[in-house]
């Protein structure tokens, strides 16, 4: 079936996870928690995955536990020189061209910083909006309260929406709101997903082949 809308993740999402993106992120988060909770950097490192892994967002953690001011840590965090390691990509640009349907992103990090990746991939110009972790008071993925919010938004029913993301959790929000859903992710079981693939272009291909098939 075609889409009224395709909501997109984008970080490992729309760019392969070995990019170095995320990897210079998570740097900046452990320095990030370091500094303001006084604490040496393994036991940073540990708090960043242990308040990922509870809440969705290392951020969510430090404002609930620490009361620490959101616009700062998003700053520094996404302040990366993500050109330094994405280029334009025309595969992906083709990928997204050929996909029916409003697109627009939703991220867990910042208006900011998905502009700086969709310029440096190249294809900004397919997303009528991005919603970022500001959206629903910094409330990150998953949560299906605030996907609700995002297709209440959009003004379009989660049966006509397709959610793509590189997180099974961010799926599953998702699936229980009766959205389609794609995953990309390399190496990773499909699960209950209707559709799977490597990479974004890739699942671009599937998904296409069902649709002029249905």
């Amino acid at each position: 079936m075609a889409f009224d809308l395709i909501v997109v993740d984008l970080d490992n999402t729309l760019y392969a996870a070995d990019s170095g993106v995320f990897a210079r992120m998570d740097a900046r988060m452990t320095a990030f928690v370091a500094r303001e909770l006084n604490v040496d950097e393994t036991q940073a490192n540990v708090l960043r995955l242990r308040y990922w892994k509870r809440y969705g967002t290392t951020l969510r953690g430090l404002i609930l536990h620490h009361d620490i001011e959101p616009e700062g840590f998003l700053h520094e965090v996404h302040d990366i020189g993500v050109h330094e390691m994405l280029a334009v990509d025309t595969a992906l640009d083709a990928a997204l061209d050929s996909l029916p349907g409003r697109k627009v992103i939703h991220t867990n990090g910042t208006k900011e910083h998905a502009a700086r990746v969709l310029g440096a991939l190249g294809v900004g110009h397919h997303f009528s909006h991005i919603y970022d972790i500001r959206f629903d008071a910094y409330t990150p993925k998953p949560c299906a309260t605030t996907l609700t919010n995002l297709l209440r938004r959009e003004d379009v029913a989660a049966q006509r929406t397709l959610v793509i993301d590189d997180m099974q959790e961010n799926l599953a929000a998702a699936y229980s709101l009766g959205a389609q859903t794609a995953l990309v992710a390399a190496g990773k079981s499909c699960g209950d997903w209707d559709y799977h693939a490597d990479d974004f272009v890739a699942l671009c291909g599937k998904i296409l082949a069902v649709i002029k098939n249905a």
